[in-house]
């Protein structure tokens, strides 16, 4: 959404005889003229100047000096990467190469890459190392966290520019899913378990973007059916989830399977952000006259007030290599993304498109997360 700027931090310093604003402003034109994004930037110094005022702790002080440091250094490193879609495949770092997953990890990651995915992981070893081994280097990208004690990069990415090294576990964990297009869940411990259910929880509140929530087991493995049983059983049943929350994720046995559900998500959704209160999903194909109006009444438990609209030209603050795309727009109500998927799964259907002489599909290999 577009950022609000506030005169909350101005008028705390005016409060107290201090007028910083102008300088920090003077500063900031004088490194970056015509950026855009002046008003955040300036906000940013002001609160730094607020937190030297107050000088509450100096454990404060550095724990913001590392996150901002560790923030700045991956957006920097991650702009060569710009423009490519990324998977994040999580699982545990202790499956030894003989194990089934171990494989099949591997062959995941060759075949992400075959779909020009690049693949994210902990750097670690197991599955990790896996799905890196399979992908390579140029579509690989590792996000490894430092310890205390001795540790490696797996052999694919360590000693590589496409190694990150954080020192905070939230950060590492905010790039792991603002990155990816889509996440893929092996079998693990409770690293694995925890990431698992932190990305549930942050598509499920709409704190994060819709995207695929892949679970890989090999054939015959029970590790994630036990997982979705208890889910199902516990959670579902004491209805302390919606019952569409599980179409969130979804359980494949194969690479092959992996794989196509993700591309499947992308076979004509592209993106989707907030307009303010509406909510605009950006689409490859327009969806046929007949396929919006049976969305109307299908998936009226979705909208606060008035129809799904459909359009063709930009948004206001929309980037222009967006402009292409055709629009879906509603008040969406915020609140059941479970059935935000089948929403998503429905404009998907090849079936509800425009033909393709009337249509357009873009040329960026690459779906943009919402924004």
């Amino acid at each position: 959404m577009p950022y609000v700027p506030s005169d909350a931090l101005s008028q705390h310093f005016q409060s107290n005889g201090i007028d910083l604003t102008p300088k920090v402003e003077e500063l900031l034109g004088s490194v970056a003229p015509d950026s855009p994004n002046l008003p955040p930037y300036r906000d940013m110094i002001l609160t730094v100047l607020r937190m030297a005022q107050d000088d509450l702790n100096r454990w404060n002080a550095k724990i913001t000096l590392q996150a901002l440091r560790e923030l700045e250094n991956a957006f920097r490193v991650l702009e060569r990467f710009k423009g490519r879609r990324k998977v994040t495949v999580f699982g545990s770092a202790r499956t030894p190469l003989e194990h089934p997953v171990y494989a099949l990890a591997r062959e995941l990651g060759k075949q992400l890459a075959a779909s020009d995915l690049m693949v994210i992981t902990g750097a670690g070893g197991g599955i990790m190392a896996a799905a890196h081994e399979g992908a390579g280097l140029d579509h690989s990208l590792g996000f490894n966290i430092t310890l205390p004690f001795e540790q490696h990069a797996n052999a694919t990415v360590d000693g590589t520019g496409n190694l990150l090294p954080f020192h905070f576990f939230f950060t590492r964990k905010l790039f792991f899913v603002k990155e990816a297009d889509a996440l893929v869940l092996c079998p693990g411990g409770f690293g694995t378990l925890d990431e698992a259910l932190e990305v549930l929880t942050l598509i499920q509140t709409g704190k994060s973007p819709l995207v695929p929530i892949v679970l890989l087991d090999a054939p015959g493995g029970t590790f994630w059916e036990g997982a979705l049983g208890f889910i199902k059983n516990e959670l579902e049943a004491n209805k302390y989830i919606l019952p569409t929350d599980m179409n969130l994720m979804k359980l494949v046995y194969s690479a092959d399977e992996a794989v196509a559900e993700i591309n499947r998500f992308y076979s004509n959704f592209h993106s989707s952000r907030w307009l303010k209160n509406t909510f605009v999903i950006r689409m490859h194909h327009a969806l046929s006259e007949q396929a919006l109006n049976a969305l109307q009444d299908r998936f009226a438990d979705l909208r606060l007030s008035g129809d799904f609209q459909q359009y063709g030209h930009q948004d206001e603050y929309d980037d222009a290599q967006f402009s292409h795309l055709t629009r879906l727009a509603f008040a969406f109500n915020g609140r059941n993304h479970g059935r935000l998927r089948e929403l998503v799964d429905c404009i998907n259907l090849e079936e509800n498109w425009v033909g393709p002489a009337h249509s357009q599909r873009a040329h960026e290999p690459e779906p943009v997360k919402s924004m």
